[in-house]
């Protein structure tokens, strides 16, 4: 985990060493470099859990237009282009998160544009 999480870890007595030797364990499989959003729950037992959800929807969008960083004046700059089809594989994705399960697929694509829209990539 980054650097602030263990100390605020430490603050509420949780083993780090524990903590740090399970969460490298549980991310083994994940690539260098892509980002993954934590849930880390810390109780009064001195335990803590984690869950792990799916890369954010800009980091997927960047990476099927091929571009490192969106546009700087959105909805004036075009950075990219995603097919709707790649929108779609998205979609599928991001439905497997607990917090979007309960989504239909068109939702989560209209969500989907609306971020594509924000960082300057051009649906097609």
């Amino acid at each position: 985990p980054s650097p602030p999480v263990g100390p605020r870890l430490g603050q509420l007595g949780v083993n780090i060493m524990q903590f740090c030797k399970e969460f490298n364990a549980a991310t083994d499989h994940i690539m260098t470099g892509v980002p993954v959003t934590t849930k880390i729950t810390a109780y009064e037992d001195r335990t803590a859990v984690f869950e792990f959800y799916s890369p954010p929807t800009s980091y997927f969008l960047k990476q099927c237009a091929g571009v490192t960083k969106g546009a700087a004046k959105p909805g004036k700059e075009v950075v990219g282009t995603v097919s709707l089809k790649q929108v779609y594989e998205i979609a599928r994705i991001k439905q497997q998160d607990k917090h979007l399960s309960h989504l239909p697929l068109e939702s989560i694509c209209k969500f989907i544009i609306g971020s594509s829209k924000s960082i300057g990539i051009k649906i097609e």
